[in-house]
């Protein structure tokens, strides 16, 4: 079959979902086939936390996942330039994760992990984390607003962040603010609150398996964010795995090419994961 046939094929398959009313709270579900439960994946995109960036930069990996079995959970949330922003973003990001245990699909709630990219990737590590948020706080476990109110918390069972942002506030400062001050509101000086909600960092360790792969020229979101957030996480205890991608292998947007060294740094490591596999 051509590959376009099959990449048409496999987009027809996705079904939408919404948990919210905003036009931007969607998430979209891929199914292996199989009778499942299946194994599932949450995908968070990256584009700077941005509205001109969405879900679609991802549908490349879905493909590959679901193609090796999995179900892919591929999430919209609101960004900046559409509603997002502080608290917004990350409140979106939790009820989507939330809302997947209760659509009915075949897919086991006990086998969810999550994935992001850039962007994404800290706001993977973040909802990783939602455990360690005080009560009240935005995203916190059991604060998540969506269409159906009986969506529970779901606990994730490991999370992989790809050129992530892991550091927020080193990210705000190699930046000079830049899109971090967008998306927080201010400095971490200024908001500190907000950023020992939002920093990834200040949740260290997470009681989940961590997996960074970030490429060693990655001209976009430098791999010493995902340094720090491996040093920081090591020395508190946590399971964590840096893979550095070097060359032209590990530029920003090849971590999500299906076909590219990156991504079979991921899935090498999937495959090892027995209790993950269909």
């Amino acid at each position: 079959m051509p590959r376009t046939r099959q990449i048409l094929d496999f987009l027809a398959r996705g079904q939408s979902h919404r948990y919210g009313s905003h036009r931007s709270q969607r998430a979209d579900l891929y199914l292996p086939k199989g009778s499942g439960p299946h194994p599932t994946m949450v995908l968070v995109h990256g584009g700077s936390w941005q509205a001109r960036y969405g879900k679609i930069v991802m549908r490349g990996l879905a493909g590959d996942l679901v193609r090796r079995g999995w179900a892919v959970w591929n999430i919209e949330y609101r960004r900046l330039g559409n509603g997002g922003g502080w608290p917004e973003t990350f409140e979106d990001v939790a009820a989507a994760i939330d809302h997947l245990g209760n659509i009915g699909a075949p897919v086991d709630l006990a086998r969810v992990s999550i994935l992001g990219h850039s962007a994404g990737g800290h706001l993977a590590l973040w909802a990783a984390g939602r455990a360690k948020l005080a009560a009240g706080a935005p995203g916190a476990l059991g604060a998540s607003h969506t269409l159906d109110a009986s969506d529970a918390p779901l606990r994730l069972r490991r999370v992989i962040a790809q050129a992530g942002v892991c550091d927020l506030g080193d990210a705000y400062r190699k930046w000079h603010g830049g899109l971090v001050d967008s998306l927080m509101g201010g400095s971490p000086e200024r908001l500190p609150e907000r950023y020992a909600i939002a920093d990834p960092l200040a949740a260290v360790p997470l009681e989940i398996p961590v997996l960074l792969v970030h490429g060693v020229e990655d001209a976009t979101v430098s791999v010493g964010l995902s340094r720090s957030y491996a040093r920081a996480a090591a020395a508190a205890g946590g399971e964590v795995e840096l893979v550095e991608i070097e060359g032209p292998d590990g530029a920003h947007r090849a971590h999500i090419d299906p076909r590219g060294v990156a991504w079979a740094a991921v899935v090498s490591r999937l495959e090892r994961v027995e209790d993950l596999l269909p």
